[in-house]
């Protein structure tokens, strides 16, 4: 675990590879119930089998809106308990959102004290007052607590920080190293940079990579709270082969890669599925049942119910035609 004073160094260090944002698999009636047995092989598959470096939990795609606090609680544990044992040194990265900071300051206490690396909190999703607002729940939580904290900037939350917001929490909570830019402003992502040069920044525009910024020093060598789980398989992964071309400067050869594996176009076919509910469409949001389906289409289980819960919607049968049609032209399942 990282304390807050140890914070920003550590990030620099140990913030790498891929961070898989992990599904919550549901059972019983109505999916009140969690499939921990499911839980766990996902959580082996992404650390034993792909490798992949981190874990993200408890987040959007986990759907965490629908959690009770003694189930996000308990997700953490597992999380930290299988995959510590598959690779010792996995980075189990939690996120604490909730619609009041004595919430957030209870999971984030139980975060440090269960032995997370880092804790990351979405811009809260509650009626905040602009970046003063954030900037007060932050420091509520750091005041309290003693783990490294990420800031998570996503347009689900209804309000997205500016770069002056987020430079300036980041100037006044030692304790804040990382953020993951998600509302896809590639131009606020540089000027944040400009404003806080040493903050861990990344990108969910992923054309910035391409673009050299990694090389320059604009974002770090990490995918946070991805679902790169679903876009390889241990035979296949296309995925974390993309990437170690990308991490290791050789720009023009992950390019070609990614057009000649399918990845550029397995993107184009899938992207909307998890990001896109046709009845809101101006609305970002995660889409659990998307990914969860993403998920059985590779073989991985994803609960007897396998639907969000409320106040997500089912997903419907185009968008499941659309996902698998998605991955036979990707190759990673047969035609």
């Amino acid at each position: 675990m990282a304390t807050a004073g140890q914070a920003r160094e550590w990030a620099r260090e140990a913030l790498r590879g891929i961070g898989n944002s992990l599904y919550t698999p549901f059972c019983g009636a109505d999916g009140d119930d969690i499939d921990w047995d499911a839980y766990r092989t996902l959580v082996r598959y992404c650390v034993g089998e792909l490798r992949h470096p981190m874990l993200w939990c408890t987040s959007g795609i986990a759907e965490f809106w629908s959690l009770t606090m003694d189930e996000r609680k308990r997700l953490l544990e597992v999380a930290i308990e299988e995959g510590r044992a598959a690779d010792p040194d996995v980075v189990v990265q939690a996120c604490t959102a909730a619609m009041s900071a004595k919430d957030c300051l209870e999971l984030t206490l139980h975060a440090q004290h269960a032995g997370a690396d880092i804790v990351y909190i979405q811009t809260p999703m509650m009626e905040a007052h602009g970046g003063e607002g954030v900037l007060r729940f932050f420091r509520y939580i750091a005041d309290r607590t003693d783990i490294a904290l990420g800031m998570f900037n996503s347009p689900s939350s209804g309000y997205v920080l500016t770069p002056q917001e987020s430079a300036r929490i980041y100037e006044e909570i030692p304790a804040v190293c990382a953020t993951k830019e998600g509302a896809f402003r590639p131009a606020a992502s540089r000027l944040l940079h400009d404003l806080a040069p040493d903050l861990t920044i990344w990108e969910c525009d992923t054309t910035v990579y391409r673009a050299g910024w990694l090389r320059a020093g604009i974002v770090g060598p990490a995918q946070l709270g991805t679902s790169g789980y679903l876009y390889e398989t241990p035979q296949r992964p296309i995925h974390s082969q993309y990437w170690e071309l990308v991490w290791s400067g050789q720009l023009i050869e992950a390019m070609d890669y990614a057009e000649k594996s399918g990845l550029d176009q397995f993107g184009v076919d899938i992207h909307t599925c998890f990001v896109c509910y046709p009845g809101r469409p101006d609305y970002f949001t995660h889409w659990g049942g998307a990914f969860k389906y993403a998920a059985s289409v590779l073989g991985l289980p994803i609960g007897a119910y396998p639907h969000s819960r409320p106040p997500q919607a089912e997903l419907p049968a185009a968008a499941r035609a659309q996902i698998d049609a998605a991955y036979r032209r990707y190759g990673l399942v047969g035609a």
